[in-house]
């Protein structure tokens, strides 16, 4: 795992070459932000932000969600995918956002994720995106291939990996690693096409560096073998 010195390194990188480094998700208010990130479970955020404009015209608070025909909300959001669980979920985390906290999206970790439909993972991005007070670091597809490369973390699960990085950056970070990880992910360390060789912070990543030293075997080998017979001809 990295050193925290290299890690805030990595990320004071990052923040020159990604300046506008910030959600993607389209959103006006805590609750549409909160139906943003259940939409985007397996979706990408350019897909939300296409199917949200027609959500949100009728169906933006709690209550006229709750009240909805779930067949309604299931047609609008078909794009997203899973579409039948998560207008399930958004009709019941509506219902429960009345029933028990009169309607208002909660600004704390443990009652965003009593929620339908919330983890840890969405929980992190509410708290950051909606109150503009980060927890932690949400781990998606992004954030936990770039931290397996650079060797941020050697884990799979998503919160043991959350749970490495906090290790590794301090709070005042959170809100920079959030939005960075994902527009790192995207810009350059694509998952099938990685551009390592334009990576701005490629000397400290785990992979970059592992591969470069198995490729500059053969290399020196073939120095070595060169130099030998040449000084042994002289």
């Amino acid at each position: 795992m990295k050193f925290k010195k290299d890690a805030i390194k990595i990320i004071e990188i990052l923040k020159k070459y990604y300046p506008d480094a910030t959600c993607s998700l389209d959103f006006t208010t805590p609750f549409e932000i909160l139906v943003s990130v259940m939409l985007s479970a397996q979706c990408t955020d350019e897909r939300v932000n296409k199917t949200t404009p027609e959500l949100f015209k009728k169906y933006n608070t709690p209550e006229t969600v709750a009240k909805a025909d779930i067949r309604e909300i299931e047609n609008i959001v078909h794009p997203c995918g899973f579409y039948k669980n998560k207008a399930k979920n958004m009709i019941a985390c509506s219902k429960m956002l009345i029933e028990k906290f009169n309607g208002i999206v909660p600004d704390n970790m443990e009652d965003l994720q009593s929620l339908p439909g919330v983890g840890r993972k969405s929980a992190n991005v509410i708290m950051l995106e909606a109150f503009h007070n980060p927890q932690g670091i949400a781990v998606d597809t992004h954030a936990k291939r770039i931290s397996n490369k650079i060797g941020f973390s050697k884990e799979v699960d998503p919160e043991k990996i959350e749970q490495d990085l906090l290790k590794v950056f301090p709070k005042e970070y959170y809100y920079d690693v959030n939005h960075l990880l994902v527009w790192h992910g995207r810009k350059t360390c694509n998952a099938r096409k990685p551009n390592c060789k334009e990576c701005p912070v490629n000397e400290y990543c785990d992979e970059y560096n592992k591969k470069n030293r198995h490729l500059n075997i053969p290399v020196l080998f073939i120095l070595y073998v060169f130099g030998f017979y040449y000084f042994k001809s002289l």
